[in-house]
């Protein structure tokens, strides 16, 4: 198993004043990062990937879109960009080294018809990102499709939902990954869910309820960490948190109050419990 930090707790945008936080990151203990791709001009990545791996942090892509790239749009030059926009975040996956790119790419984050997806919305949905999942396959890229809770998409919103949806997908380099903080607020069974979309998960976020540090807030943490014991998940866990900054990402994530001291503090007491967790259910399989 590995830890990551997802970097949307600093930023949305790659640029050199991270690269301290990187060399800290790796310090604290972290195997790799997720980094935020939203340029999607390939040519940064690659110099990004140099950078990393001089520090020495692997890395997980992560992406998601808004408006002007809906993959379920009524409008077909929007579907058509959605399309372009996130081939071309694929060939930034590779770029940037990593083999996994996760995020609820599905659709777009944050816009609403009203009411739950339609039949013809799912249609366009997986004709997407089976084109997608093709591209993918070819760069040596793994997809990890993300579910999200009701008042920030539409399209999926559980384990079951994204299961039938990887399903329906029906190609080998798109599965899905499990989000806490939004299976927290959706599903009935947090283990359940997890039991249910074993043979499917390629990536877990750690989030806690306040999006702040993990293990201090109310999540049943002792329900998920069974849940993943018990399917022997042996992949990434990576820590997603956010703050007042930057300030588009507060916006969008609905952050008003900072919950936590310092980035310092939530990522190194967040990685100091998740592997107390996994020490521990390690130590009873194994006395």
């Amino acid at each position: 198993m590995k830890f990551g930090m997802n970097l949307l707790l600093w930023t949305t945008q790659m640029e050199e004043k991270m690269l301290p936080v990187l060399e800290k990151i790796k310090a604290m203990g972290f195997d790799g990062v997720e980094v935020p791709i939203f340029d999607v001009n390939p040519a940064k990545w690659q110099a990004w990937s140099k950078r990393l791996d001089d520090i020495g942090l692997e890395r997980i892509a992560v992406t998601f879109c808004g408006a002007e790239f809906n993959a379920i749009s009524p409008e077909i030059s929007t579907r058509q960009q959605a399309l372009e926009r996130n081939q071309l975040a694929v060939e930034c996956t590779q770029a940037l080294g990593a083999t996994l790119l996760t995020g609820p790419y599905h659709s777009a984050l944050g816009v609403f018809t009203g009411k739950g997806a339609t039949e013809q919305e799912w249609a366009w949905s997986i004709e997407h990102t089976q084109k997608m999942a093709e591209k993918a396959k070819n760069s040596g890229v793994m997809l990890g499709i993300e579910y999200l809770n009701r008042f920030e998409n539409y399209l999926l919103t559980s384990a079951a939902d994204t299961v039938r949806y990887v399903q329906d997908v029906n190609h080998p380099s798109c599965q899905m990954m499990y989000d806490t903080f939004h299976a927290n607020i959706e599903e009935k069974d947090l283990a359940a869910s997890i039991t249910s979309s074993a043979k499917r998960l390629v990536h877990v976020q750690i989030s806690e309820n306040d999006r702040s540090t993990p293990g201090k807030g109310h999540i049943n943490w002792k329900a998920i960490f069974d849940a993943l014991t018990a399917i022997q998940y042996d992949g990434w866990l990576s820590i997603e948190a956010f703050g007042l900054t930057p300030p588009d990402l507060a916006s969008a994530a609905h952050i008003y109050r900072r919950m936590f001291t310092s980035e310092d503090q939530l990522a190194s007491e967040g990685l100091a419990f998740l592997k107390s967790e996994i020490k521990n259910r390690t130590t009873i399989a194994c006395p």
